[in-house]
């Protein structure tokens, strides 16, 4: 992750201060919001963000971390809306059985298990980028996903763009940022397990 900031620091160095800002918060917003994004780095370029921040007097660390917070927030909102429009009518016009069930498991996992996955799907390369629309399609609460993608936004592009900022003076934050993100991580696997044992004991019960 540090060769990395060495060679974003290179690249990126002799932009002026509002392009730097502009580029970060692109293709923060292109990896969360739009599905061809996928292949970023996205928690590297955050980490070499904040590194690039710390060894340049020019970037100001506030700036960026509100350009990366609202490109965060906004792309996660714009992948929901994406998978309720678009996704979600596409789906509703499959038929068959198989995908009716898959349909109604999708709307129960995130109907209990959604606002856990949303956080935690930030830290994983590649899988924030279909979350969003996939709990668009499986219709998830609007308002709980907000609060999902305002947590996840703020621990993920602030809490990494911060990590790497501080890293250099102060190496147990990057740690730190670690121990959060697999909270998360965990608590959302064990709200998953507990919801499939309750829905296990439901069906065995109605049997």
């Amino acid at each position: 992750m540090i060769e990395l900031a060495a060679s974003f620091d290179s690249q990126l160095s002799t932009l002026a201060p509002f392009i730097f800002y502009i580029v970060i918060g692109a293709i923060v917003f292109v990896e969360t919001g739009l599905l061809f994004g996928f292949f970023l780095p996205g928690d590297s370029i955050l980490f070499s963000a904040g590194l690039v921040a710390a060894s340049h007097g020019n970037i100001n660390i506030a700036v960026l971390v509100a350009v990366i917070l609202l490109a965060a927030f906004f792309g996660d909102q714009v992948g929901f809306v994406i998978g309720r429009v678009v996704g979600r009518p596409y789906l509703d016009k499959r038929k068959s059985p198989r995908m009716q069930r898959m349909i109604v498991h999708s709307e129960r996992f995130y109907e209990k298990s959604g606002w856990w996955a949303v956080v935690a799907a930030r830290f994983f390369p590649w899988i924030r980028t279909f979350v969003p629309p996939i709990a668009g399609a499986s219709k998830m609460n609007y308002y709980k996903f907000l609060s999902a993608n305002v947590v996840g936004a703020v621990l993920w592009g602030a809490g990494i763009t911060l990590a790497g900022f501080y890293a250099a003076s102060f190496p147990w934050v990057k740690a730190f940022s670690y121990a959060i993100a697999a909270f998360f991580i965990i608590a959302s696997l064990v709200s998953s397990l507990v919801n499939y044992s309750r829905h296990r004991r439901s069906l065995q019960d109605k049997s």
